[in-house]
Parts: C-alpha cells; structure tokens; sequence
C-alpha cells in the first residue's frame, strides 16, 4: 500500500527541477511515492524526469504530449496517485528533509480530511514565514468555520495546494480535483469547495516548503492573457457560493476577495501587455455586472477609498460587446 503520493507539475523549469528532485530524495520512504508529471516542456526539463525515473525511490515519471496548465498537469498526478493521503510540490520549489514523514505523522495523529501548513517564501537570498491565516493550531475542526470573516485573511485566502496535505476520500468525494484548464488562481475555486465541503480540517504550525518567489517563467511574473484566467476562477468561486445554504454568509466573502484581486491587477496593469491590459479592464468591467449587485454594493462600501473608487470607476465603464471571462 501507497501511504503518500506526491503530485509534482513541471513545466520548463531545468534551472530549478534538480534541486526540487533532490529534495525529494531527502524525502523518499518506501511506501512514498512521487508522481512528476512533465507538461510538455521545451527545455531539458524531460530528460532531467527521465533519469530521475530511474534513480529516485518511488518516482513515476508522466509527460503530457500537449500543455494544460498547472490545474490540469495537477489532475494528471491525483488521477494516477495510488496513496492513502496525497500532496502537491511545484517544480521549481523545495523540501526540508524529512518534511513529508512529520507531515503525513500530523495528519494521521489528528485523523482529519486535510492539514494546512506554513511555508519558506523564497525570493533571491531573502526568506519569509507566511502562516496559514487561522489561529487555533493542531485542532481539528469545520472547514466552513474558517472561511469568514469577510474583512480580514482567513484559510481560503491562504490558497496553495502543496501546503498541506490531504486524504483520499477527498478524492472519493470529488473535492480534490482542480479545474481543468485553469492558467492561474487555479487554488482559488479548489481551497473554496474545500472547506465548503469537507468535514474536517486543522492547521498545523510545520515548517518544510520552501515557495520559490521571482522565477521569471512563473506565470505570477508574466503579464500575458493567461492572468486573466482569475476571473474564470473567481466567478466559479462566486457561482458555486451562491448555490451554498449558507450563501447570505459566504457571499459577501467571495465578492469581496475578487474585488479585492480585480483592485491588485488593475493597481499593477503596467505590468500587462497592452492588448491584454485593455482585455483586464474590460473584462473586469464586466466581471463586477455580474456579481450579486447589492452584496457589491457591501463589499465597496467596507473598502479602502483608493481600491473603492478604482472599481466603481470601472463598474461604470460601458460594457463593450461580446466580452466574456
């Protein structure tokens, strides 16, 4: 029997993949096993996977013969995880070693449906502890509890898949797979229908993940229309909460976060391709018409003046036709 299964994307990240694989090594045990899924790479990145295939206990190496995506190079790896309880590491990030045997101990000796965990934020030389934005630790408790309340960072703020860990009846249950397709903000539906969903969660103050900030490859540094993926996610956040019998609760957290993104993009258009800042704006427009308009209304009126008045500009821009997320 599989104890844990490692579900590792990589996508034209040679620079970085040799350290993540080491560190990986550092973490082998015979009943591990890590599943590193090529999403069709152009660099050296396949041949880096093919001789780790061979030389790191429990590596399964599998190639798309077409780019997906994070989400989807993600469902490759869960679809062919054979684990009890499985996690996420991306290709251009690292491992303490011996993080993955305290991390499935946690989750064991608390017998919840997932664990959220710190991180190491890593750009350059510097380092930085970001924790899980929830304060009652090493307690099992109800996913829902923690998603409110909506003015203030709360665990589904706290998106990234690989911090944490995660049993299979997730699976079972539908709850663990990413859409499919999705280029960015792809954790952001994925942790909502978590603690929607799943009955059992805790937040565990260990240490291990070492997040790579700045690569120049990542799409967080790349202002091209695959950043405009987030409106996709967020109004799947939006009309999934909607459906919710607690939606009159939840609502006003959802809108308010993607309003809160919309305001950070648009802050930081310059950063955008020309056509693809034009196509940010309009379809943000857009994106605000079709939030419920009187929890928009809320969510403006308990922000910040700079990030309120940038979007009901917006939300007043006339609609241009045929734009859709």
């Amino acid at each position: 029997m599989v104890k844990l299964s490692v579900i590792v994307p990589f996508y034209n990240v040679q620079q970085y993949a040799p350290d993540t694989l080491r560190s990986l090594r550092a973490n082998a045990r015979e009943d591990f096993e890590f599943i590193l899924v090529d999403d069709c790479s152009r660099d050296e990145t396949p041949d880096i996977l093919a001789r780790a295939e061979r030389e790191l206990p429990g590596a399964v190496h599998v190639r798309h013969e077409q780019n997906g995506g994070l989400a989807t190079a993600r469902n490759t790896g869960i679809d062919a995880a054979r684990g009890e309880y499985l996690t996420f590491l991306d290709g251009d990030d690292w491992l303490a070693p011996g993080y993955y045997e305290q991390l499935l101990g946690a989750i064991e000796d608390l017998g919840c449906d997932f664990v959220r965990t710190d991180h190491v934020q890593c750009t350059a030389r510097a380092r930085a502890i970001h924790r899980v934005p929830h304060g009652r630790r090493g307690v099992v408790l109800n996913p829902r509890e923690a998603i409110l309340p909506a003015d203030r960072s709360t665990s589904v703020d706290y998106a990234y898949a690989w911090a944490g860990i995660y049993h299979r009846r997730l699976v079972d249950r539908g709850l663990l797979h990413f859409t499919d397709g999705l280029r960015t903000a792809e954790d952001r539906p994925w942790i909502w229908k978590l603690h929607r969903e799943a009955e059992s969660f805790a937040t565990v103050g260990l240490l291990g993940v070492f997040y790579r900030r700045g690569v120049a490859s990542s799409l967080t540094q790349i202002g091209d229309v695959r950043q405009l993926d987030f409106i996709r996610a967020f109004d799947q956040v939006v009309v999934e909460t909607a459906q919710d019998p607690d939606a009159d609760k939840l609502l006003p957290k959802a809108v308010r976060t993607y309003c809160a993104i919309i305001s950070h993009h648009l802050g930081s258009i310059e950063r955008f391709e020309p056509q693809v800042a034009r196509k940010l704006k309009s379809m943000s427009a857009a994106a605000l018409r079709r939030m419920p308009q009187n929890v928009l209304d809320e969510a403006l009126d308990s922000m910040d003046i700079q990030r309120a008045t940038r979007l009901r500009r917006l939300r007043r821009r006339p609609a241009a036709a045929g734009v859709a997320a």
